[in-house]
């Protein structure tokens, strides 16, 4: 992909997100309203000589209410859309842990079955080998022992004996091939359920598709209102970003404390483990330099930020936004697995509004730690990027592009 299509999804995305940042606290009819207030915004509309002026022009008036009647009826869409895709996200997230969780039970019969054929093929050894001593050469042995007995009642104890031998052997063999049937049909039944649930996280994807369809389509009608409206919106967003990025931080400061109150809990949805620790591989070490000198792109590009750390690492482009990485790659919430240079991401999460449609995307470093692009980079806790980002979905990792840096 050329470093133009790249600009030109960033700018997209850039776009996009200041439609949808911040207006969780701060409403884009209060925040207009605060900027009509203002002397200088007589400016944004090319009339310095009205920031003296009592009052505007009723045309002019008129004008600001229409496009702003307009503007906050396609912010409604957006927002409604942005709840849509929350529920969404959540719906895959319970399909994304079903089909985890019967995969795990497919490898785990997968293993019983193993174990139970090398047992059939010991037992079949061992019933082959008697055989074949006892009877195969004539069946010396067996007619010695009969032939031995000293009395008819000795000689029925001893063919009794033969038989109960040939009878146990068989019996257990019967036994194995029992328990193996049954684990075959239990991991068709098993492959069977797994199928159903990936058709219906193509079923979501697909769901996904039309409402990202239907986002631009609102994206549009922003993009066409009229040059003063998005004046004034850009003028909203750069005076309340001081703002919100004060209040993230607080908040932030606010979950951290509750965690150091409460110990860290871990997300609901992940499975308690050992992640790796340390790079081992060179590809993975190469992920984690690029990581430490790949600077943010932007406030708002996470995934823009993720794309570059691969790319720079010699690893290739990785496309998408956060939940597209998410629904592709990160298909584990087992910290057992969890690996130096895996992307962690969520499709979903309620901590900003664009989070809600985008989700959030880092990658994870080792030391139990996660970088990740929030406007500047910064390295997290695991737990505590967990914590904050799964509310909403469980969090999981993956290979980026499925390229196993440990191979």
């Amino acid at each position: 992909m050329s470093r133009t299509t790249k600009t030109s999804e960033e700018e997209q995305l850039t776009k996009l997100n200041s439609s949808f940042e911040y207006t969780a606290e701060l409403s884009r009819r209060n925040a207009l309203k605060a900027v009509l207030s203002m002397a200088g915004a007589a400016v944004l509309f090319g009339f310095p000589h009205l920031a003296q002026a009592a009052d505007a022009t009723e045309a002019t008036k008129k004008a600001l209410a229409e496009a702003q009647a307009k503007y906050e009826q396609v912010q409604k869409q957006m927002n409604e859309l942005a709840a849509q895709f929350q529920e969404l996200s959540v719906k895959q997230d319970q399909t994304l842990s079903q089909i985890e969780a019967v995969q795990n039970q497919i490898d785990a019969t997968q293993l019983e079955i193993e174990k139970k054929e090398a047992e059939l093929k010991a037992k079949k050894g061992i019933l082959s080998d008697r055989v074949s001593s006892n009877y195969k050469a004539g069946g010396t042995d067996a007619l010695a022992m009969l032939l031995s007995s000293s009395s008819f009642d000795e000689l029925i104890s001893k063919t009794f004996y033969l038989n109960k031998v040939n009878e146990s052997d068989q019996e257990a063999i019967a036994a194995v091939n029992r328990v193996q049937r049954e684990l075959e049909q239990q991991k068709l039944n098993l492959e069977k359920q797994k199928s159903e649930l990936e058709a219906l996280r193509a079923v979501q994807a697909e769901q996904l598709k039309a409402m990202n369809a239907k986002k631009d389509e609102v994206q549009n009608l922003l993009s066409n209102l009229s040059d003063d409206v998005k004046a004034l919106i850009a003028q909203r967003d750069k005076e309340i970003l001081a703002a919100a990025k004060a209040e993230e931080e607080a908040r932030r400061a606010a979950a951290a404390a509750r965690q150091h109150a409460n110990g860290v809990r871990g997300s609901a949805g992940v499975r308690p483990g050992m992640s790796q620790t340390v790079a081992g591989a060179t590809a993975q070490k190469r992920v984690v330099n690029s990581c430490g000198v790949t600077p943010s792109p932007g406030y708002g590009l996470c995934a823009a930020w993720v794309s570059y750390v691969f790319e720079n690492a010699g690893l290739g482009y990785v496309g998408g936004n956060a939940n597209d990485m998410y629904n592709a790659w990160c298909t584990s919430s087992d910290k057992n697995k969890l690996k130096v240079g895996m992307i962690i991401a969520v499709s979903s999460h309620p901590q900003t509004q664009a989070g809600q449609v985008y989700g959030h995307v880092g990658v994870y470093v080792g030391g139990n730690t996660v970088m990740d692009n929030i406007g500047y980079i910064r390295s997290i806790n695991l737990d505590q990027w967990i914590n904050f980002y799964g509310e909403t979905v469980t969090p999981r990792w993956g290979w980026a592009s499925g390229i196993n840096l440990e191979a």
